[in-house]
Order: structure tokens, then sequence, then C-alpha cells
């Protein structure tokens, strides 16, 4: 019997009524196992799903928007070239989306305000469930292309506010503080700091790093800031020619970013200065590239996993409630120092 009602179900586009009649439910349970799975019983819903799969059955979108309900997909934009945090905030964002049966489509954001009005418009007619937004430039301007447009966002790395959606990003003057920690503790004098162009992220890392350096209890020490062009390997290099330059050059440098670090390490390799031993060095980020490093790095995660998970659940409650019940309109993820060979150098004595 279930062949010659598979064979005649072949003949015609599988419908929600004929997952019904096969897995035994409504069709109402079935359309709940689709759009509200909180209210369907586990062992039911793993019956209607399995069903689902077994028929073939694809919802399509134009039912969807015909009952005013948003598409299964969730947009990611990230910047233009390569950007390390948003091809894994990406990565674990599709990961978290295929947990609860949502797509995923990613956008490079354009810098003028005619190119994001047009993917504003584009994501809007595909009626998303909402958009993770993580860029770290511009950031602003590209909130206010989506809002205008309705879509509900969520901006991972930088906290904008209430007023701007939601936003979950790293504590990242914990991070910084921590560096500076392991650096003291080390024995390090002279310290140098190395950050990019600036944004909220670089000015709390550049609080933490105050944070430690005048802490209660430690005494004072020769510090140097600097700040790079760009978050590149290239502008990283150019800042390591100035520290290279140095009458007295630091013991340990401290980047804001893997890639400046990355750029560093190249300039001291050529320049036949050790590291750790002649100058320790630590990342920022924790890079796919910072464990396979001629010198593995030592460097801070962002915890981008748990980035994702909250963005995710975020847009769950302004896009689709019945996906989740609450959520902080801000959370802040703790950071993790990766201790690696590039800043293990032998505690040093005075």
């Amino acid at each position: 019997m279930y062949v010659v009602e598979e064979n005649l179900i072949m003949q015609r586009r599988v419908s929600i009524k004929d997952v019904a009649r096969e897995a035994g439910v409504s069709i109402g349970t079935v359309s709940n196992t689709l759009n509200r799975p909180n209210l369907v019983s586990p062992s039911t819903r793993s019956r209607v799903q399995e069903t689902i799969h077994a028929l073939g059955f694809v919802r399509t979108e134009g039912a969807r928007q015909l009952h005013g309900l948003p598409s299964p997909v969730v947009a990611v934009v990230v910047p233009q070239g390569a950007d390390p945090f948003g091809a894994e905030l990406t990565h674990e964002v599709e990961k978290v989306a295929a947990e609860i049966s949502l797509g995923v489509m990613v956008h490079s954001d354009t810098p003028d305000d005619a190119s994001r009005a047009r993917y504003a418009s584009f994501l809007a007619a595909q009626r998303v469930l909402g958009v993770v937004v993580a860029v770290e430039t511009d950031t602003d301007q590209v909130l206010t292309a989506l809002r205008d447009y309705g879509l509900p966002c969520v901006t991972a790395g930088e906290d904008h506010g209430a007023s701007l959606g939601y936003a979950v990003h790293t504590d990242d003057v914990a991070g910084a503080r921590t560096v500076v920690q392991h650096l003291l503790q080390l024995g390090h004098e002279f310290i140098a700091y190395l950050d990019g162009p600036a944004t909220q992220r670089s000015r709390r890392r550049a609080t933490g790093v105050a944070m430690a350096l005048r802490a209660p209890g430690v005494a004072p020490r020769q510090e140097l800031g600097l700040q790079a062009h760009a978050l590149t390997v290239d502008a990283g290099r150019e800042a390591a020619r100035v520290l290279l330059g140095l009458r007295q050059r630091p013991t340990a440098v401290f980047c804001g970013d893997d890639r400046l670090a990355l750029g560093v390490l190249q300039c001291l390799y050529e320049a036949g200065v050790s590291v750790p031993e002649d100058m320790a060095l630590i990342g920022y980020g924790d890079s796919i590239h910072s464990a396979t490093a001629a010198v593995p790095l030592t460097s801070v995660s962002r915890s981008v996993p748990e980035i994702a998970r909250h963005a995710i659940r975020m847009l769950a409650v302004e896009g689709a409630p019945h996906l989740q019940d609450s959520a902080d309109e801000c959370a802040v993820v703790q950071p993790k120092l990766v201790v690696r060979r590039s800043s293990l150098r032998t505690v040093i004595h005075h």
C-alpha cells in the first residue's frame, strides 16, 4: 500500500496534505512543525520531519508569502574582500541556522548608499527573517539602509544600542586587558600596541590596554601606540619597519588583528629578529592562520560560535517570535586568550 501511495504522489507535487496523511497527523500539526516547531511535541515533530524527507516535500515560498510569513532564510552582510571575522561568522551562522532549518544568504557590503539600498530592497523582497550585520566600518549606514526596508537586524561585533536593533559583540576590553596582563606576568616592560583605523572594537581594545597598564599595583611601563591605516598584512609589515627603526625596541607587540600580527611576524623574521626570544608577539581574532604561522601566534579568540548563536536567537525574537521566547537586546560574549609559542618567552626577572 505504501508503494502504491508513494507512486501516486510522485506523479504530482507533494502537498502538505500528503505529509499529514502519511504521518498520521492533522494539516495543522504539519504547519506547526514547519512554522512553529515549539508547539509540537518532539516525537510528533520528528515523525513529521521524517515524513517530509521521505516524501521529498518542498515548501514553496509563494505559499509562505501569501500568508505574510517571512522566508526561512537569514542574511549575513560582510565586508568586501578578505575578512576573517566575517568568514568565520558566516560559517558559524550557517551551522546554527541549520539546526532550526533556516537557510543563509550572504551579501558583501558595497560602501555607497545606492548599492546598500539595492541589496536592502532585494533582501526585503525575499522576505528574509532578518539580517546579521558583520561590518566594522560604516555600520550605522548599513543598518539605516536595512531598517528603511523594515528588515530586522542584529549587529555582530559592534554595539549600537537598542535604537538600531539587537547587537552582540565580544568583550574587547577584557580581551585586550588579558593580553597585557599576560605580557606583564612575563616581565615585559616595553609593550607596543598596534591597531587599525578607529572603530568601536579598536577603542574598546585600547581601553583594555590602558586599564591593564594602569591597574593598581602595576609599576609604570614604557608603552607605544601605533595606528595602521588598515587591518592587513601589508599594514603590519609597515608598522614593524617603524618598530625596527626605534633606538629602543619594545620587547612585546600586541596587535589588534591577526593580519597585522602576521605582517609584523614576516617583517621581524626578514630582519633576523627572533619571536618570541627578541620580541614577543600577540594577535587578536584567532584566525585560521594563527596556529599555522611560522611561529604559532598567540591570539585572542572572539568566541565567534557564541556570537553566531546569540545572533540567530535575536533574529528569531524580532523576525519570528515563535522560534524563541526572549533574548537580551545586547549580548556580550567573553573572549579567550589562546597562548601559543609567539609569546612563550622565559619570564624576565629584574
